[in-house]
């Protein structure tokens, strides 16, 4: 397979075939990340040419008693890719590899708006199942510094033509993200706009501050400061408390986080709150995860 730089697809993709078909990220201003920074990582489409030799690699793997069930399209924003462009690479995959039962790509509210309803739903026809949207915060103030490129509206926007068009969608956001200042506020917002976009599957990541990223100079600054382990853990109960969601499969088990928590929403809610009041009533460091085992 030809994979340009370093690949980074959700946890919940581990197992999918990754197939890249662009590079890098067309945004790449969001002032915490640090994904696609290197020189070869700047955002282009990848050739069909290209794309068209990892399919026919991959195809092969069926005969050798690896048949691909699920197929992950990186990059960083995929989804801004043509329509066209996109189905053609659905096609493909639908051709040579009968045996893919779900593609699952990263797209933002502004790729996802660029696309009509006609367009998403030809999309989703041809096998496009989820799209993983790193929405961050609910609060535009939050939104705005951080240069995410989107407002609250549009994610709300986004999320109810993805719901249109009948694809999964599975939103991440970052606790922490507002800093000690605006951490009620970010984590208030937050919950509106879960409840507002009512998606099936949400991720909540711990913002980790990258060496080199201008949230890490701001920090140095002494212009942003990120929760100590508690105030994260109190902006994860406001999510769990006030999101309010149809049915939702709620996770903060990603490698960042101090607390693992898998939930279903809203069945499990006062169970989680019952563990978050335990956790943060005793202050007990030993209740956490450790930080050489977190993902930093």
């Amino acid at each position: 397979m030809d994979h340009v730089g370093r690949i980074f697809r959700p946890p919940s993709e581990a197992d999918s075939l990754l197939l890249q078909i662009s590079v890098g990220c067309s945004h790449n201003k969001c002032t915490y990340c640090a994904m696609y920074e290197l020189d070869e990582q700047r955002f282009r489409v990848k050739p069909m040419g290209t794309i068209t030799a990892d399919i026919e690699e991959a195809a092969g793997y069926g005969a050798a008693g690896i048949p691909v069930r699920r197929v992950f399209l990186c990059d960083g924003d995929a989804l801004i890719l043509p329509t066209d462009h996109l189905a053609e690479i659905l096609e493909m995959l639908h051709r040579k590899i009968p045996s893919v039962r779900r593609v699952g790509i990263y797209g933002d509210a502004r790729s996802i708006l660029r696309k009509s309803p006609d367009e998403l739903a030809r999309l989703k026809e041809l096998g496009l199942g989820i799209v993983y949207h790193g929405v961050e915060s609910g609060d535009d103030r939050v939104l705005e510094r951080v240069v995410k490129g989107s407002t609250a509206a549009e994610a709300v926007a986004a999320a109810g033509r993805l719901r249109e068009a009948g694809i999964r969608h599975s939103v991440m956001v970052m606790l922490g993200l507002g800093g000690v200042e605006g951490s009620a506020r970010h984590a208030s917002r937050t919950a509106e706009i879960l409840t507002a976009m009512d998606p099936p599957f949400v991720g909540a990541l711990t913002t980790t501050i990258i060496p080199g990223t201008p949230l890490a100079t701001e920090q140095d600054e002494g212009r942003f400061t990120l929760p100590d382990r508690w105030g994260l853990l109190e902006e994860l109960r406001v999510l769990v408390r006030d999101s309010e969601f149809s049915r939702c499969r709620f996770h903060s088990n990603h490698a960042s986080n101090y607390l693992p928590l898998s939930l279903n929403l809203p069945a499990d809610r006062q169970k989680a709150l019952d563990a978050l009041d335990k956790v943060l009533t005793a202050r007990d460091e030993s209740d956490l995860r450790p930080d050489y085992l977190r993902g930093l």
